[in-house]
């Protein structure tokens, strides 16, 4: 692989001109056709197999036209200070709302709140629900206006009006700590380098590796149902995976500089061996990221898939942009050690160079080991204690800040009819095959009002062929709480019994028994989705390392940092620990998802930084050095850039930390203090000393299976030997 590459990156030098007229034409394609392209709507959100969905599903064939996908709103009103809401003026203004609500050309119904009885018991409270025929973010800007404005008459008339649901969703926006993230990555990059000119290209590359990655999946958004935090995640990982492989390119590239090769051969050779480095890279961060298709889950996997084509056009820029670029850049791009104008050129000197920082670490970590091994896994332990408390769930109006309309709405509702009523149960019983439907329909409503934790159980609402019905089951209790998910536990039990003895099905459904499906779903594929991702990188790394023992301490040491980022993720967003400085308004459960996800996510990087550092140590070792002084060249080389690589990408991720939206928000802390976990204790602490326990051990691998696996060549023994008998060549030629 490193001869390939080698050659790759001479041709994409020497014929710069092509490979950066490809590179532009693609993002001004990708430009158009996101231009061009229908807008989005609301990424649909089905779970495949599970109740919930089953339940759904059997509402749009049997009760057809009801838009049971469309967007709901709940105005929510509460009376002055000693008045109520059945008060002839109150009154008179609600029903003024609700003919005003009713006239919008999107609106399937309205419910007026003393026909629907939707008056609290003590007469302060009532609410009207709106009924669209489209989702949230299908609705246009004049049906949400007209929703506003109703909602303000009525606060002019001195009524306190909150309107909580999904018809006012936004679509998320970052904020400008994204804008820091990615100046932050400049000033390392300018500190790494010493010159603008090889700070700019790694962010240069990125910014269209991104451009082109968000672009395309932009326009085929609606074709693909893709939502609008796919683009936001493509983004955020697309930034950070090219900016680092491309840093890792530019570095090499000066290091071959410094040892007086040849700006061409320079970065045939960068790419032949930092690219293979990240072309490996690469694969374990689409291997993770693709993995997340065995959830079963359609809107993660698209998210995964979408965000791991990212990441594979950032690996193609940099083995072929990043060298086409470094061609254009000439000798504005210095050698390692020579400083620019910007910081100052470097200034010869007689005495030996002082051994850098990486050198220095490395070799008090290969001097105690024992002592280092201990430190580091004893801090992330402590890191990950909080994990222990970890609690799931799925977002809802109760997790929004408290500025909100929606959340204000929210806690009117828990106040006016206890906190169940946020999160109702809707319980379908299909009694198609039983002979009398009516009372199956009453038995179950019976069997329901028996259960714990029940405050009300609505009559059956049968469809028009009578075969089916829906009962609204009212909890007790919070829609995030365990008790609520013991009741839809308890509500399936029982319907279980109603089958065996009517042949009828009882299926619960609804928002709140959706989120418990998809956290039991999720939790339910966590290890066979560890097994896989982590197998086959195993594997993998297997293959590039030639070892054993070194992939099983990447593993375990993963294992490790995503452990102390969940604990760090729990302290900060469950129990509220500097949450006002990580803008945390509410806290609440940890979404569902986000442990999946960070698995996925954080191994694919943490392998980034294992491959990229400790194939210098291989590379250092096959070339004749003893394992501890490997350990020590390999640090002395990669340990700065790596720190700026890890560096970069917090920033990066932080950057996400300015979401309006919670999702975004925790992944974007989430893999930030992963990557710091990962790269600054386990990859800069924790590998070194087991490496150094270890010894040549380390990399032992079995004979036959030495025989039976490629040789990739990763640290490029094959491509020393080539050049090196070019060298010889060279020099008869001279002589």
């Amino acid at each position: 692989m490193a001869t390939f590459l080698y050659k790759l990156g001479r041709l994409s030098f020497r014929r710069r001109h092509f490979v950066a007229l490809i590179w532009v034409a693609l993002l001004t394609l990708a430009g158009v056709g996101a231009a061009s392209a229908p807008a989005a709507g609301n990424s649909s959100f089905s779970i495949p197999g599970t109740e919930a969905q089953k339940a759904f599903d059997l509402l749009e064939q049997r009760f057809p036209g009801t838009s049971a996908d469309g967007a709901t709103a709940r105005v929510v009103f509460k009376a002055p200070s000693g008045e109520k809401m059945t008060d002839p003026g109150n009154k008179a203004m609600v029903k003024e709302t609700v003919k005003e609500l009713s006239d919008g050309s999107e609106v399937v119904r309205v419910t007026d709140p003393y026909q629907a009885k939707a008056v609290s018991k003590d007469g302060t409270i009532a609410y009207a629900q709106v009924s669209y025929k489209v989702s949230g973010m299908e609705l246009d800007d004049a049906a949400k206006d007209a929703l506003k404005d109703s909602a303000q008459d009525a606060r002019e008339a001195g009524l306190t009006v909150e309107i909580g649901g999904d018809a006012l969703q936004a679509v998320p926006h970052t904020g400008s700590s994204e804008i820091i993230g990615i100046a932050v990555a400049a000033v390392v990059l300018v500190i790494t380098f010493g010159s603008l000119v090889a700070a700019g290209l790694p962010l240069l590359t990125a910014l269209i590796g991104v451009g082109i990655g968000v672009s395309a999946i932009t326009g085929l958004a609606s074709a693909l149902d893709l939502g609008s935090t796919t683009s936001t995640l493509a983004m955020m990982i697309g930034l950070a995976v090219g900016i680092d492989y491309a840093l890792f390119i530019v570095s090499r590239y000066r290091a071959e500089l410094a040892e007086g090769r040849e700006r061409e051969e320079a970065a045939g050779r960068a790419v032949g061996t930092a690219g293979s480095a990240v072309v490996f890279a690469g694969l374990t961060v689409v291997i993770a990221l693709v993995g997340l298709s065995v959830v079963n889950i359609p809107m993660l996997t698209k998210m995964g898939i979408a965000a791991a084509g990212t990441v594979a056009i950032a690996v193609l820029i940099a083995l072929t942009m990043v060298p086409a670029l470094l061609g254009y850049a000439g000798r504005k791009v210095r050698p390692t050690g020579e400083k620019g104008k910007l910081l100052g050129r470097a200034k010869k000197q007689d005495r030996p160079a002082k051994p850098n920082l990486g050198t220095r670490w490395a070799s008090f970590v290969v001097r105690r080991p024992v002592a280092v091994l201990l430190l580091g896994v004893i801090g992330l332990g402590a890191a990950a204690v909080p994990a222990t408390s970890l609690e799931l769930g799925l977002p809802d109006d109760g997790s929004q800040p408290v500025s909100t309309t929606q959340r204000r709405a929210y806690d009117l509702l828990s106040e006016g009819f206890g906190p169940g009523f946020n999160g109702p149960l809707m319980v379908v019983v299909d009694a198609k095959n039983s002979d009398d439907p009516e009372a199956v329909f009453a038995e179950t409503g019976d069997e329901i009002k028996g259960l714990k934790d029940v405050v009300t159980v609505t009559p059956a609402q049968p469809n028009k062929a009578g075969d089916t019905a829906t009962i609204t089951v009212i909890p007790g209790s919070k829609p995030s709480s365990v008790t609520t998910e013991n009741l839809v536990h308890g509500i399936r039990d029982a319907g279980t019994g109603i089958k065996a003895d009517t042949g009828a099905n009882v299926l619960v459904t609804g928002s709140t028994a959706m989120n418990i499906d998809v956290s039991e779903k999720l939790n339910d594929a966590l290890v066979p989705y560890l097994v896989l991702v982590v197998g086959l990188a195993f594997l993998l790394l297997i293959v590039v390392f030639r070892s054993i023992l070194v992939p099983l301490k990447a593993a375990l040491g993963f294992l490790l940092s995503v452990m102390a980022a969940l604990g760090a993720v729990v302290a900060v967003f469950q129990w509220g620990w500097l949450s006002g400085l990580m803008g945390v308004e509410q806290t609440g459960p940890v979404m569902s998802m986000m442990p999946i996800f960070m698995v996925g996510v954080v191994f694919g990087l943490a392998m980034d930084y294992e491959v990229f550092l400790v194939t210098r140590m291989r590379e250092a070792y096959v070339h004749g050095e003893k394992p501890a002084q490997a350990v020590v060249t390999g640090f002395r080389h990669g340990a700065r850039v790596v720190t700026a690589a890890a560096v970069i990408m917090m920033a990066v991720f932080a950057g996400f930390i300015g979401s309006s939206e919670s999702m975004v928000k925790m992944i974007g802390f989430g893999l930030a203090i992963a990557v710091f976990f990962d790269a600054f204790v386990v990859r800069m602490a924790i590998v070194p000393a087991v490496l150094a326990l270890l010894g040549r051990k380390a990399w032992w691998l079995p004979r036959w299976l030495d025989r039976a696996l490629p040789n990739v060549d990763v640290e490029g023994e094959g491509l020393r030997t080539r050049t090196d008998r070019g060298d010889e060549d060279r020099e008869l030629v001279r002589a």
